[in-house]
Order: structure tokens, then C-alpha cells, then sequence
């Protein structure tokens, strides 16, 4: 009796284990809001040392989750930058090796698989059981991707007004998480948030552009003097950029509204007002949103990610656009609050954009696809390593060709502009640590530093023609070499062999 009393008692046990485990609801798979902004760059956020412009619940998904300091859209080869920038998301590829008119290797199907857009974003999630959703800006992105969301809800809105501004994008999002409420499906959520701004026209709305002393109506040919309300310079403000850039007439560069051709302090303070006006209020509509997770109980379920498909120059360096390398146009801000994500974290990360899709899967639970190029950072978020790579490649090449190329490595990068029919060939070299404004001759200069009220170190200048960082810049080049044969790039500049 007491033998068959042994052996039932564990059998018993084991029984009960397995119908406790039996009866377990499964993990909850996790959902992705990921909200992406038009032409940001990092400096305008209080994450990245920002005092002015305020952003309260971006500071708060700071807080409670990661920001990267090192994250980076690799670059362009149309002036719409945008238009790569987002298809690298999307695809996971590299900005030589996606579609899209302007990319001289549009067509090689040995570079650019013909399936590629069933390997895309909202394809696989499909694929994986996720309920994809959209709301973005119309045009400049991969429109063959945009499509396979279950629910496209598209529309620029840039307007100072919640019907046709930023409150429309939210509200496309606050309407399909309502309907969700109320069916109660069972599969995950990917949101995919685009707001139209901070791009231009920066039309904010009324209360926004008295808080920011800024006009829709500034008049850069008779200039008033700026609002004391109105946003400072930014310290690498410049009233031109010291040489060609290599895209002549380029839009951004000429024809924005209430800008043009202007760079005087009182305009560039006035366009620096309205595009904070236009970032609190997409803070104001990133808020309801996380509202509306929080009251029905998935916040704490859902990965969220806010970033930008590239910076945007505003007056730094004379310039306007975002057709260029410098680390204001170069970087993107990256946000990234979720499970598993310890809050407070900060990290370099040195990822690219084209990082978002094998980075998604795998927080989600399934493999990227094989045409993916890019590298998940999971490791980074959840605190394992601070990066993901040694080096990072920028190209600009939307002007005259070959155009820009960047090489960062450690605290070193490097810049070579080749263009305008060899008319234009400079070097710039900067250390970062040192220098990480990119400040250059002219903003030692007089005029600047009253204008600006900064006054930068003596030392805080290009190197490139300093010959103490000659072998510094001979390592630098070769470097740039390197990764542009790594990367496919099919052009070379002046001085390589």
C-alpha cells in the first residue's frame, strides 16, 4: 500500500502541474506603435539638451524607456530625402540596395530583389498575425509598401488647425484603437504614425506661435525684428554656409515659405518658432495617444519607438534643408519605451534607420526576412551592448555627382563634398568629443558670436587642412573607401584611386 501510494503521489503532482500549465493563458505578444516625424532633428527635443521647445510626453518615453545618441538615416541619392530614408525603414535594406527613382541601380534585380515589397514592414507582420495600421503623409516614401497596411488612413496635414494638422494623424489612430476596444480582437496591433510636421509649411496653431513668437505671414524680403518671444540661434547658426554645398537651386535651399533665401537672425528665429510650435503639437497628439493605451490597459504591452526619417538644418551652418551630412541633418532623434526596456537608459547604438525592421521581428518573435540588411539592436535596448557597429556611412548625392560622403568612426568623421562639374572639392574633418557642434571658422567670427551669444573654443574648428591630423585624415579617407565599396556605392570622388 504504501509503494502504490509513492508512485501516485508524484504521478498526482505531475498531473496537476500540467493542467495549471494546461489552462495558463499564453503570452501576451506585444504590440509596436512606431511614430515618425517629418525632417526633426535630435536638437530639437529636451532628451537631446533642448531647454526651449516643450515636449513633455516625448520626455516622458524618454524616461521610461531609451534614448540613442547615435542613430542615423544613411542617406539619399534624391533631394527628398525622405523618400529613401522611409523606404530603408521599410525594407531593412541599404539606401544603394532599395527601389525608388534616383537610385542609379533602379531595375538590378541582383541588387534590388523584384519581391522586395513582400518583405516589407507591414507585409510580415501581416504575415505574422499583427493587425497593421497607417496614418502618414502622402508621398515621398515607398507607396508599394504603404499599401499592404490592413488600414491606410493617408493625408498631408500641415496646417495650423486640428482637422488638417497634426491632430488629424492622431485622431485616424484614437478612432481605429477605439474600434479595437470594441471588437476585442485577439491578434497584436502595428501602428504605423506618421505626422506631415515639423516640415514645412511650419504652420502652427495660434496659441503655439504666440507661445514660440513666430508668424505664418513673416516676409523675408522686409524682415521685422524677431519676437523676444521667438526661439534664440542655434549656436552653429551661420549666414551662409561658407562654400557651395553642391545642389544648386536646391528647394530647401530657396524657395521655403517664409524663409527663401534669407538667413538673417530674425527670420532663421521665426522659422525656428514655428517649427516648435508644430513639434509641441505633435507632443500634444503623441499624448492622447498614449492616454488611450494607458486606459485600456496595453501600454504597458506595447513597444513604442518615436524617431524622425532625418534632421533638418533650420539655419545651422547657413543652411536650411536636409541635404547634407552634418550631425543635425545626418542624425535622427530615437525614442524606444517597451517591455523589458529599464527606464532612464541612454545608449550610442550607432544604427541606421533601415535597423527599425530586423529590430521589430525580432521583439516581436519571428525572423526578419532574408533580403533584410540591416541588424536588430535588441541587444542595445535591453542593455547587453551599446552598440551595434564600429562605423557609420553617410551619402548625399541628390545634387550634382558624385556629391557628399561621410565616414564616422569612434569620436573621428569626415566629410568630402565632390560636385558642381569639379568645381567643388573640400575636405572637412572634425573630432566630435571635442567639437560636436561641427563649429567652423566662421563661427569664431564677430558678427556670429554676437548674434549667436556663443562663443566657441579656439579649437572647435574643421581639421582637415590642420597638418597635426594629416594622418588622422589619410586614415579617415581610406576609411570613407572602404565603406563606400562595402556598401555598393557606385560612384568615387576626386581624390580616391
Amino acid at each position: 500500500m504504501h509503494y502504490v501510494k509513492s508512485i501516485l503521489l508524484p504521478l498526482s503532482v505531475a498531473l496537476t502541474c500540467l493542467t495549471a500549465t494546461a489552462q495558463e493563458p499564453p503570452a501576451r505578444r506585444p504590440n509596436i506603435l512606431f511614430i515618425i516625424s517629418d525632417d526633426q532633428a535630435p536638437g530639437t527635443l529636451r532628451a537631446y539638451g533642448n531647454t526651449v521647445c516643450q515636449t513633455p510626453n516625448l520626455d516622458r518615453l524618454s524616461a521610461e524607456g531609451m534614448t540613442f545618441d547615435g542613430a542615423y538615416h544613411m542617406g539619399a541619392w534624391v533631394g527628398a530625402v525622405c523618400r529613401p530614408s522611409r523606404t530603408m525603414i521599410m525594407t531593412g535594406r541599404s539606401l544603394w540596395h532599395i527601389p525608388g527613382r534616383g537610385n542609379p541601380y533602379e531595375g538590378d534585380a541582383a541588387r534590388i530583389p523584384v519581391d522586395i515589397a513582400d518583405q516589407t514592414l507591414p507585409a510580415v507582420f501581416n504575415r505574422a498575425g499583427y493587425d497593421t495600421f497607417r496614418s502618414c503623409k502622402l508621398g515621398n516614401s515607398y507607396d508599394e509598401a504603404n499599401k499592404r497596411f490592413k488600414t491606410v488612413k493617408d493625408k498631408t496635414s500641415r496646417e495650423g488647425n486640428a482637422a488638417e494638422g497634426s491632430a488629424w494623424h492622431a485622431d485616424q489612430v484614437l478612432d481605429y484603437l477605439a474600434g479595437r476596444e470594441t471588437a476585442k480582437p485577439v491578434e497584436p496591433f502595428l501602428i504605423y504614425l506618421g505626422f506631415s510636421h515639423p516640415h514645412d509649411p511650419r504652420n502652427g496653431t495660434p496659441e503655439l506661435m504666440a507661445k514660440y513668437g513666430a508668424r505664418n505671414d513673416w516676409d523675408p524680403a522686409h524682415p521685422a525684428e524677431a519676437n523676444p518671444a521667438a526661439p534664440p540661434l542655434p549656436d552653429t547658426w551661420l549666414p551662409a554656409h561658407p562654400f557651395p554645398h553642391g545642389h544648386p537651386e536646391l528647394r530647401d535651399e530657396v524657395a521655403v515659405q517664409s524663409v527663401m533665401t534669407a538667413r538673417d537672425p530674425a527670420t532663421v528665429r521665426n522659422e525656428t518658432g514655428r517649427e516648435y510650435a508644430c513639434i509641441e503639437n505633435i507632443d500634444q497628439q503623441v499624448g492622447r495617444v498614449l492616454a488611450k493605451l494607458e486606459a485600456m490597459g496595453e501600454l504597458d504591452n506595447t513597444y513604442i519607438f518615436y524617431t524622425s526619417d532625418h534632421g533638418m538644418s533650420v539655419g545651422r551652418h547657413g543652411l536650411m534643408g536636409k541635404q547634407n551630412l552634418y550631425e543635425h541633418t545626418w542624425r535622427v532623434p530615437f525614442i524606444v519605451r517597451g517591455p523589458g526596456i529599464a527606464p532612464g537608459g541612454r545608449a550610442v547604438g550607432n544604427i541606421y534607420l533601415m535597423d527599425v525592421l530586423p529590430t521589430l521581428c525580432d521583439l516581436a518573435g519571428f525572423d526578419a526576412p532574408s533580403t533584410t540588411e540591416g541588424q536588430s539592436f535588441r541587444g542595445v535596448l535591453e542593455g547587453k551592448q551599446p552598440t551595434i557597429r564600429d562605423v557609420l556611412y553617410g551619402v548625399y548625392a541628390g545634387g550634382t555627382r558624385p556629391g557628399m560622403r561621410s565616414v564616422k568612426q569612434g569620436d573621428w568623421k569626415l566629410i568630402k563634398y565632390d560636385g558642381i562639374d569639379g568645381k567643388l572639392h573640400e575636405t572637412q574633418l572634425f573630432n566630435l568629443k571635442e567639437n560636436p557642434n561641427e563649429y567652423l571658422k566662421e563661427h569664431q567670427t564677430p558678427e556670429v558670436i554676437v548674434a549667436t551669444g556663443h562663443t566657441p573654443h579656439a579649437t572647435q574648428v574643421d581639421l582637415a587642412e590642420d597638418p597635426r591630423y594629416a594622418d588622422q585624415r589619410a586614415r579617415m579617407e581610406a576609411l570613407l573607401q572602404a565603406e563606400m565599396k562595402r556598401w555598393d556605392d557606385p560612384e568615387t570622388l576626386w581624390d580616391q584611386k
